[in-house]
C-alpha cells in the first residue's frame, strides 16, 4: 500500500569542501534514496533514477530544495545549517548533534589538550558548535577524564600488534563478515601464510627495538580454531614478538560454544592475560533469532571455565537494540552479565551491516526511531555505575540504530590498553591477518598513514609475499627516523 506524499530533498552545498561529512548527517536524517547534493557528478542519471524509485515504492513525491546561504561556509557552521533544516522538516534531532566521526572521545580529548580548555569549556563548545545534547556530553567528557591517564602522553617507540583469525562458527544476522568455517585445509593454508607474517613483522620490529605495549588476537572469533592450532598459533608469537614488557595479552573468545578447557590452558600458558566472552543477549529467543550457535547456558559455562583457568581479565559485550527485544529483555541480559561479574562490559549499539542479512530482510531496521534503544544504553550508564563500572572508551559507527554509540564499561584498574589506543589513534598499531589495517603513526606530524592487507582470506594466503612487502615499504618508517 503506498503512502501519502514522500519528500525528496535536494541539496545545493554551495562549493562545502567536506562533502562527505555533509553527505553522512543528512544520512542520519534520511535514507540515501531521499535525498541528492546537486553538485554531484552524476547528478542527472542519480537524481531521476531516485525519484522514480521513490514514486513507483511510495506515489507521491514532493521535493524539497536546500541550499546552504553561503558559498564556502565555516565546515561547522553549514552542518549547523543542515542539522537545523532536517530537524526542522523531520522532527529528529540525532543526541549526537552534528558529530557523523567514529570517534568522539578523540575530538574532545585533542581539542582540549590544543586549546588548554576545562571540561566545563569543552561541554559548552560540544553544545554550542557541535549540537551535542547534555546527556551525551556528559558520557563523552567522563569517558574523555578517564582515559586521559594513558592518552595524555605520547606512546614513544612503541606499538600494538592485532593479528586476525577471520573464522567465525555462524553469520549473525547483523554482521556483514562471511562465515568461515575453521575447517581442514583452508584454516591450515591461513595459519601458514599468518605465520610468515608473524615472523617477518616479528623480527623487524625486534631489530627496530620496538615496545609491544599490548598483542589483541581478534577475528572472527579466534577460538573457532581447535586447541592444537591455537597452541601453534601462541607458540608462534611468542617465539618472534617480546611481550615481556606488554601491557596485555588478549585474545577474543567471543562465542561461547567455542571455548574449551583445553584451549584456555593454552591461553593461559603462552601468557594471554584478557579475553573476550561476548553473549551479545541472554535471552534464548533472540540467540536463535541472530543466528547464535549457542544457548544462554553455554554463556554460563563459559564463564566458570574461564574464571577457573586463571585468566585474570575477562571481557564480555551485549547489543542494545537488537531485533524483537524491548526495554525488560535488554535490562535482563544487563543484570544478568553484570552478576556474572566481567573486568569490562561494553555496550553496543545495534550496528547494521551494509552486506547483513538483516538489511537484506528490513533495509530501514537502523532508520526507525526506536526510543528503547535510547533508554536502554542511557539506563545501562546508570546501572553499571551503581555497580562500579565507568566508561573509558567509545564508538560510534555507520547504521547505529537511533545513531548511539557503542561504550566499553571496566571496573577500576582494568582498562584495555589496546582499545585506548585504537581510537585515540597515538599509536602505531600493526595489524596482521586477512582484514587487518595497519596504521603507521607519525608523531611529530600527528597523522597516520594506513597499511592495508586484502581482506579476502584466500586471497591473502595466495599473496602473502605483497602483504609482507607493503608493511616493508610503509609501516616502519616511523620506527627508522
Amino acid at each position: 500500500m503506498k503512502n501519502n506524499t514522500t519528500r525528496f530533498y535536494k541539496i545545493d552545498p554551495d562549493g562545502q569542501k567536506n562533502r562527505y561529512e555533509l553527505d553522512a548527517l543528512v544520512r542520519e536524517f534520511v535514507r540515501p534514496e531521499e535525498f541528492i547534493f546537486t553538485d554531484d557528478e552524476k547528478y542527472e542519471s542519480l537524481y531521476s533514477a531516485k525519484v522514480l524509485a521513490l514514486q513507483e515504492s511510495c506515489g507521491e513525491v514532493s521535493e524539497v530544495n536546500i541550499k546552504l546561504p553561503e558559498y564556502g561556509m565555516e565546515r561547522n557552521a553549514a552542518k549547523r545549517f543542515l542539522y537545523d533544516r532536517f530537524s526542522e522538516l523531520t522532527g529528529y534531532s540525532p543526541e549526537w548533534g552534528t558529530l557523523t566521526g567514529v570517534r568522539p572521545a578523540k575530538l574532545a580529548n585533542e581539542m582540549m589538550a590544543k586549546e588548554d580548555l576545562s571540561y566545563e569549556e569543552a561541554a559548552e563548545i560540544l553544545s554550542k558548535d557541535y549540537y551535542i545534547n547534555d546527556e551525551k556530553i556528559s558520557l563523552l567528557l567522563e569517558t574523555c577524564r578517564n582515559q586521559r591517564f594513558l592518552t595524555g602522553t605520547s606512546a614513544g617507540r612503541s606499538a600494538g600488534v592485532y593479528i586476525g583469525i577471520p573464522f567465525c562458527p555462524t553469520r549473525c544476522l547483523y554482521c556483514s563478515f562471511t562465515s568461515n568455517q575453521a575447517e581442514g585445509e583452508a584454516a591450515e593454508r591461513y595459519l601458514g601464510a599468518l605465520f610468515l607474517e608473524i615472523e617477518s613483522v616479528g623480527k623487524r620490529l625486534g631489530g627496530l627495538n620496538v615496545d609491544i605495549e599490548s598483542m589483541y588476537i581478534g577475528g572472527g572469533t579466534p577460538t573457532s580454531l581447535n586447541a592444537e592450532q591455537l597452541d601453534r598459533l601462541l607458540s608462534h608469537i611468542n617465539k618472534f614478538f617480546d611481550l615481556r614488557n606488554a601491557a596485555e595479552f588478549c585474545t577474543e573468545a567471543g562465542r561461547p560454544d567455542t571455548i574449551t578447557e583445553e584451549k584456555l590452558r593454552a591461553l593461559k600458558s603462552h601468557g594471554v592475560n584478557r579475553i573476550s566472552i561476548n553473549p551479545q543477549t541472554m535471552n534464548e529467543e533472540t540467540l536463535r533469532a541472530i543466528g547464535r550457535s549457542h544457548s544462554v547456558e553455554d554463556i554460563y559455562r563459559a564463564f566458570d571455565m574461564a574464571e577457573k583457568s586463571g585468566i585474570p581479565l575477562i571481557n564480555t559485550d551485549i547489543i542494545a537494540g537488537l531485533p524483537g527485544e524491548d526495554f525488560d529483555m535488554f535490562m535482563h541480559t544487563l543484570r544478568e552479565v553484570i552478576n556474572l561479574a566481567p573486568a569490562n562490559i561494553t555496550v553496543h549499539t545495534l550496528a547494521v551491516k551494509r552486506a547483513s542479512r538483516l538489511i537484506e530482510k528490513d533495509a530501514d531496521y537502523h532508520y526507525r526511531r526506536d526510543t528503547d534503544a535510547g533508554r536502554m544504553v542511557g539506563e545501562a550508564r546508570k546501572i553499571l555505575a551503581e555497580n562500579g563500572y565507568y566508561p573509558y572508551y567509545m564508538y560510534r559507527q555507520k547504521h547505529m540504530t537511533g545513531n548511539f554509540e557503542n561504550v566499553s564499561y571496566a571496573k577500576k584498574g582494568t582498562e584495555s590498553v589496546y582499545n585506548i589506543r585504537i581510537m585515540d589513534e597515538h599509536q602505531s598499531i600493526i595489524a596482521l591477518g586477512a582484514g587487518g589495517i595497519s596504521k603507521a603513526y607519525y608523531e611529530e606530524e600527528n597523522r597516520l598513514e594506513r597499511v592495508p592487507n586484502v581482506s579476502n582470506y584466500q586471497v591473502y594466503i595466495d599473496r602473502i609475499d605483497d602483504m609482507i612487502k607493503r608493511k616493508e615499504d610503509k609501516l616502519y618508517l616511523p620506527f627508522e627516523a
